[in-house]
């Protein structure tokens, strides 16, 4: 029998969902090897885009042409991602929430997320004035890198998390 959850993150880890999914011999295994083929191909999908932003990278192929063969892949990945995520999470929900490599997983991937926004909403407005240029501005030059470094650090704590979850109580 489970102990009586006293928080939220202890009752959706001993929710019925949380216990099928912790004792399975295999939905864990599982789940993690579609969580991480799914994220290779968001990182991979991104990275593409951005080494053409930071100007190293396929710079005779229009920004505009990248991002539409690309996008729709990254967020297919997203998507399957935010799912199987969440499932492994709701696993070991409490070991998860305290573990700082989760947190600062998850906080890095909100900073990726704000950065891809601006990026979108903001510096490609222009784009239609450099969308095929060699070098992009500094700005898209800027969302490319940081990027780069904001998805190299999740990837980092996400490994992380699998070497630490359980030694943080």
């Amino acid at each position: 029998m489970y102990p009586e959850p006293t928080n939220i993150w202890e009752s959706i880890q001993y929710s019925p969902l949380g216990i099928s999914l912790a004792e399975s011999l295999w939905a864990f295994p599982m789940l993690e090897t579609v969580h991480v083929i799914a994220l290779v191909t968001v990182f991979g999908t991104i990275l593409i885009m951005d080494l053409r932003l930071v100007g190293v990278a396929s710079t005779k192929v229009p920004i505009s042409n990248i991002l539409a063969d690309t996008l729709k892949w990254t967020w297919m990945a997203f998507v399957l991602a935010a799912i199987t995520g969440t499932l492994l999470f709701i696993s070991k929900a409490s070991s998860y929430m305290i573990n700082p490599y989760f947190i600062t997983k998850m906080s890095l991937m909100a900073a990726a997320g704000v950065n891809m926004v601006v990026f979108h909403f903001v510096t490609q407005k222009s784009g239609g004035e450099w969308d095929g240029a060699a070098t992009p501005p500094t700005a898209a030059r800027l969302a490319g890198g940081l990027s780069i470094v904001l998805w190299i650090a999740v990837l980092v704590c996400g490994r992380a998390i699998g070497f630490t979850l359980g030694i943080y109580y």
